[in-house]
């Protein structure tokens, strides 16, 4: 049964760090696509990082600079350190698993992440 667990969410003051971390019991973990999404109360679900299969991240503009996606294969991890968080990254945290041959799409349950002073 395929797994993601996300963990290090918390409360955070406006202008600090967290790391999230997903781990993932996936097999072949090296050819999906991991992503991380969040969504906030009355909001759509939004994506705010992503890394390739070849270790390739991209950001939407509104982390950008800010959030760092990464992972180790070898442990089927992915990471998304979060600096100068602001109170609009208040949110629930997603991981996702996505790979299109074969097609395939798994989620986490999600880490609260709340920026407030």
């Amino acid at each position: 049964q395929v797994q993601l667990v996300e963990s290090g969410g918390g409360l955070v003051q406006p202008g600090g760090s967290l790391r999230l971390s997903c781990a993932a019991s996936l097999s072949i973990f090296s050819t999906y696509t991991m992503n991380w999404y969040r969504q906030a109360p009355g909001k759509q679900r939004e994506l705010v990082a992503t890394i390739t299969s070849g270790s390739n991240p991209n950001y939407p503009d509104s982390v950008k600079g800010r959030f760092t996606i990464s992972r180790v294969n070898s442990q089927k991890m992915v990471y998304l350190q979060m600096n100068s968080l602001k109170p609009e990254d208040t949110a629930r945290y997603y991981c996702n698993a996505a790979r299109t041959v074969p097609k395939s799409d798994y989620w986490g349950q999600g880490t609260q992440v709340t920026v407030s002073s």
